[in-house]
């Protein structure tokens, strides 16, 4: 395999696009996306060599990985494009971000999404770009790496399971999750309980 791996800048945003379309698209969701580029640049965080912090700022960070014409394999978390013109096919990503676990008290990464594109499969791809992202938790002292995957996913969950990247399913937990119309409404509650209060 020979790639490279970096961090995506702004004018990567049509590909992240393109690359989460493709995603929900392979996970029959298609018409869930209400991401756009305006809203993608205006939400993810992206290299920057003016910021004190050395990023924009954002929520998510995204790794893409590109096939390199190199015999050997590249990885590289810097904002340089990698031949970032038309020509250079991007195999897939990886959008992360950072939470806190209160047992380890230290953060950690949550994997949003990790998608390799069909005709890149089977060539190691995802592979690199998790290696790369625990690189990236052991630079940060991060203390994990979690992620979610759906439960008819069995191609993905056998790699996740397999000795390749060594993960295990937290068969005692649940994702629970508050969107759209009740997340409107549970925070309607939270604001008439806290005039009450005052």
């Amino acid at each position: 395999m020979s790639c490279t791996i970096r961090h995506a800048t702004e004018e990567d945003v049509p590909t992240i696009l393109d690359l989460i379309r493709e995603l929900a698209d392979y996970e029959k969701c298609l018409h869930e996306v209400l991401a756009t580029t305006d809203s993608l640049r205006s939400t993810l965080s992206f290299p920057s060599t003016t910021s004190p912090t050395g990023w924009t700022p954002g929520y998510a960070k995204t790794l893409l990985i590109t096939p390199s014409p190199s015999s050997s394999f590249s990885s590289s978390s810097s904002s340089e494009p990698a031949n970032n013109s038309s020509s250079v096919t991007v195999a897939g990503m990886a959008l992360y971000f950072h939470n806190y676990s209160t047992w380890t008290s230290a953060p950690g990464i949550y994997l949003e999404d990790l998608f390799v594109r069909p005709e890149f499969r089977g060539k190691g791809y995802g592979k690199a770009l998790l290696a790369e992202l625990a690189s990236e938790c052991l630079r940060l002292g991060c203390k994990r790496m979690d992620w979610s995957v759906l439960k008819w996913n069995q191609p993905s969950i056998d790699f996740y399971l397999s000795d390749v990247v060594g993960g295990k399913v937290m068969e005692e937990w649940s994702v629970v999750r508050v969107e759209g119309e009740r997340l409107e409404r549970l925070a309607g509650r939270g604001g008439e309980r806290s005039r009450e209060q005052s």
